[in-house]
């Protein structure tokens, strides 16, 4: 990686409020090409925040954010033709059959011999007997199949991931897991949100522990342990645990954020 190489994904001071309400604090982020990142902490951490305001779901109270050079403000639909997003609990519209709403997006995207590769990725996830069923009497974890082969069919340069695997089976965890990392390998790059530690070890060269809309520590898994005894799950708990009963302590002794 070059150090003139421009980032695919910048954000500068970025920043979410509602109200008095402090979502996401200011925050600092580059993801290179190639890379695997994520961004892993407890529920509520404030991860879906984060991604929705790279991927132009949210605006920010604060910041600038360069999405593969597209201000993701300013231009949210353009950036948004430009990656893959696999949003968190959300399904495909619930009246169309899985074959019309993949058909759907890879017109869109403007997927070459597209009949070819809605028939591959329904075969891919196994979704063949249901290709005619409307999403809204699918299972969860078909519909989140639906999903991400949604978000797969284009094979985007930059692929955004909130919980992706959540109502998946094992098999399928592993299956999806390995075609990420294959990307990855064919220049593909990848954010992903989290709270599963584990995808951090097997998947990601750079990653982010959050929580309460705080940065806690971020970079490569052996740079965010004390020694090589520690394992990524102490860090988290090490991590987190800190940034909780800091939080219980501004809360009992009444000091705020600004001061």
């Amino acid at each position: 990686m070059g150090e003139t190489e421009v980032p695919l994904v910048k954000a500068v001071d970025m920043a979410k409020k509602y109200g008095d309400f402090i979502a996401l604090h200011p925050l600092n982020v580059e993801v290179h090409s190639g890379e695997f990142f994520g961004v892993f902490g407890p529920n509520g951490a404030g991860k879906s925040t984060f991604i929705k305001l790279l991927t132009g779901q949210l605006k920010p109270s604060k910041g600038l954010i360069e999405i593969l050079g597209i201000n993701a403000v300013k231009d949210p639909q353009k950036l948004k033709a430009n990656i893959g997003i696999v949003p968190e609990s959300e399904s495909p519209p619930s009246f169309l059959t899985p074959v019309e709403f993949l058909e759907f997006v890879a017109t869109l995207r403007n997927v070459n011999d597209f009949k070819n590769e809605v028939e591959y990725w329904l075969d891919w996830f196994g979704l063949e007997e249901k290709r005619n069923t409307m999403c809204k009497d699918l299972s969860k974890g078909q519909r989140q199949k639906v999903m991400l082969a949604a978000a797969f069919i284009h094979r985007p340069k930059l692929l955004f991931l909130d919980e992706p695997f959540a109502n998946l089976d094992p098999i399928y965890q592993r299956k999806c897991r390995q075609w990420l990392l294959d990307h990855v390998e064919n220049g593909g790059t990848i954010f992903l949100c989290s709270h599963v530690l584990e995808m951090a070890e097997r998947m990601c060269n750079r990653m982010a522990i959050i929580n309460d809309g705080k940065v806690l520590a971020a970079g490569s898994v052996s740079d965010l342990k004390l020694s090589n005894e520690e394992t990524l799950e102490d860090v988290f708990i090490r991590l987190v645990g800190r940034s909780i009963e800091d939080m219980e302590r501004f809360n009992e002794e009444g000091i705020s954020e600004e001061e």
